[in-house]
């Protein structure tokens, strides 16, 4: 049984632009064999704000869009009594 060398999935990094937000970036793409193994091909990284995280996405499937961090809590030592 011959296995194709087609990629499966699409790599994204996700490219910091400001403390809270990014946008995915494609860098490369993988491909998953039978025994489960992926295989993984960058073409590109980030310059700035990279972290190392690849998020693989079966392909013709986007990355979920960006999310903004959750703003700090407030304590009840700082509630505002008007």
């Amino acid at each position: 049984m011959s296995e194709s060398n087609a990629p499966t999935h699409t790599a994204f990094a996700m490219k910091r632009e400001g403390k809270k937000h990014g946008r995915w970036l494609e860098i490369g793409n993988a491909r998953q064999d039978s025994d489960g193994v992926i295989h993984v091909f960058l073409d590109r990284t980030p310059i700035g704000g990279f972290n190392g995280y690849a998020y693989l996405s079966p392909n013709g499937v986007k990355p979920p869009a960006s999310q903004p961090e959750r703003p700090a809590q407030r304590s009840d030592e700082e509630e505002d009594f008007g």
